[in-house]
């Protein structure tokens, strides 16, 4: 089978990172959609949403693609955590998770404009804080400035000092992109990693979020 021309919708760097490690050649296109939950939504339908609806926005403009799209939050005593966006929001919450555990969901679509068909899967994953103190919290925020990441840190970063123990499958879901499931939904697609001879790379098409 031939593989189809890969996109990631998104313009994190992070994720392309992450989708870089593939070594399959794809594009990039950032999506335009409202991301607000919807009442009574759970946790579960909301990244799911999220992540099928930020595929499906660019599907049109890539009629014989296969389109990924992801979007996470975090969980905390039944709370969903966006993102802080002001210095004392991150260290608010990071005291509150101090020695607690914190549930993140990632929604991971792979939509495929040639037949009209998607996947969808939803990757959890814990991690537990070890017990911080007032000084290493307003450290860790001044060093780091996580205001645009849910949870308040940034598993690539220095996030990784903050915690006691990581509890999951695949700890790339933290980053934004559970690769173990992705490269289950490729090969289902007949795009196996390690069966290409593909150059490798993104070419960038947008750089808006």
């Amino acid at each position: 089978m031939q593989n189809a021309p890969l996109v990631l919708a998104s313009s994190s760097r992070f994720r392309q990172a992450l989708l870089d490690r593939l070594q399959l050649p794809y594009q990039c296109h950032s999506p335009d959609i409202d991301e607000t939950p919807l009442d009574y939504e759970s946790p579960q339908a909301l990244v799911h949403r999220l992540a099928l609806s930020k595929a499906n926005a660019v599907a049109e403009r890539f009629p014989h693609h296969c389109i990924i799209g992801s979007d996470q939050i975090a969980l905390f005593e039944g709370d969903i955590l966006g993102k802080p966006h002001t210095p004392e929001r991150a260290r608010a919450n990071l005291a509150r998770f101090s020695g607690r555990k914190v549930t993140f969901l990632t929604g991971l679509a792979l939509v495929d404009t040639r037949h009209q068909r998607h996947h969808v899967h939803i990757e959890p994953f814990e991690v537990v804080f070890r017990t911080l103190s007032e000084q290493e919290i307003e450290r860790y925020v001044a060093l780091e400035q996580p205001l645009d990441s849910a949870g308040s840190f940034r598993m690539e970063g220095l996030g990784i000092t903050l915690f006691e123990r990581l509890e999951g499958r695949d700890p790339n879901a933290l980053i934004g992109l559970p690769l173990i499931a992705l490269c289950d939904m490729l090969r289902h697609v007949g795009m196996n990693p390690l069966a290409t001879s593909d150059a490798t790379g993104p070419e960038t098409l947008s750089a808006h979020d």
